[in-house]
């Protein structure tokens, strides 16, 4: 059983294989594995078409504990966002932080900046991700929004598999192949 799941902060859709074959309803909050590791989700529908490309697997729905997690994880995002910009304005850096991702597992911090991110910036990041235990990534919010993932967005040349993953142009072109 396939499903169409919300993830991530800019809520990208995917196609997810459930993994245990049960049909979740819309609107159910679900924990999924994509190439970034374990995220939350929401089911929006379930897909009966099966088809060999999927964007990952849907492992279950959330437990109790996991909602309880998810909380946690929250409030360190708030505390990685004002520590961030905390950092920014103590340093005199010249950028926007326009918001912090935390990823379920705890793997993965995402930082997304408004604009070009300076080397400075990058170790500001990394400095952060060691204090959160977890793996910076940082993202370029308003690049994306207006340029794509780069040359060739949504084609074949993205990273030859029609794309990042992580943009719109590339979700739609991917979506489009399935």
């Amino acid at each position: 059983m396939h499903h169409y799941v919300r993830v991530g902060l800019h809520g990208e859709v995917g196609r997810f294989r459930s993994t245990d074959s049960a049909r979740y309803p819309r609107g159910r909050r679900v924990i999924v594995r994509t190439a970034r590791g374990l995220e939350t989700g929401e089911v929006l529908s379930a897909c009966d078409t099966a088809a060999a490309a999927t964007d990952g697997e849907l492992l279950r729905a959330m437990t109790p504990q996991d909602h309880l997690l998810s909380q946690r994880l929250e409030q360190r995002r708030g505390e990685a966002y004002d520590a961030c910009v905390a950092l920014l304005a103590e340093r005199n850096l010249d950028a926007v932080l326009m918001d912090v991702e935390h990823l379920f597992d705890g793997q993965g911090l995402y930082f997304h900046f408004l604009g070009e991110v300076s080397p400075e910036v990058e170790a500001l990041t990394a400095e952060l991700s060691e204090a959160y235990e977890a793996k910076a990534q940082i993202g370029r919010f308003a690049e994306t929004l207006t340029e794509g993932c780069g040359p060739g967005c949504g084609t074949e040349e993205a990273k030859g598999q029609g794309g990042c993953d992580s943009c719109a142009g590339c979700a739609v072109a991917s979506a489009c192949k399935k």
